[in-house]
């Protein structure tokens, strides 16, 4: 749960506040200057983040095996497979973020605002079960809860591609709904 935790708040901070800070040092004019289409502006600054996120999460899985002997009965390609959906939903989130901020304080704000509920509903501090309907409801639709449930399974049962498969295509889904509303979002001009 905490890989999840510390990945969220990383991916979607670093992103959001380096768009922010493009924006506000007036070097987006250069790169709007270019003939690149939104999708590819995006896209390449998506993926030197997505390094950074599974560097993070072979730290935290060397850290929770080495010093907290935390058993590892699934596969290791499976586990990073499910790493590298969830760090790209979390990107996607502080693009668009960094989309609707107007500066590095708003894309901060707005990342908080999308954190808190991440901890709160996601299973991470409370039992997801034991919650009331509707804050289930708002867990399923954020990524944490089925990324929480994937590295359980993993980790924990050994679940197999047909196990993890309820909680992978819930991902999926998220990143390219998100991802549709950051290019919408996106400013081709600046005003």
């Amino acid at each position: 749960g905490q890989m999840g935790v510390i990945l969220t708040m990383a991916m979607v901070m670093m992103t959001g506040l380096a768009n922010t800070r493009e924006r506000e040092r007036g070097t987006m004019e250069n790169l709007l200057a270019t003939p690149a289409r939104p999708l590819e502006v995006m896209s390449g600054k998506i993926v030197p983040y997505i390094a950074i996120g599974l560097v993070q999460a072979t730290i935290i899985l060397l850290a929770a095996h080495w010093i907290f002997a935390v058993p590892l009965f699934g596969s290791i390609v499976a586990l990073y497979v499910t790493a590298l959906l969830f760090v790209a939903a979390n990107l996607t989130v502080g693009i668009t973020l960094s989309s609707l901020a107007q500066n590095q304080l708003q894309a901060v704000q707005l990342t908080f605002f999308y954190f808190l509920p991440n901890i709160l509903l996601s299973g991470f501090m409370f039992p997801f079960q034991g919650m009331p309907r509707w804050a289930q409801w708002l867990g399923s639709v954020l990524p944490l809860t089925h990324f929480n449930r994937l590295v359980r399974g993993i980790l924990l049962k050994g679940n197999a591609f047909g196990d993890l498969w309820p909680d992978i295509w819930p991902l999926v889904v998220f990143t390219v709904v998100v991802m549709t509303i950051a290019l919408v979002f996106y400013r081709r001009t600046l005003d």
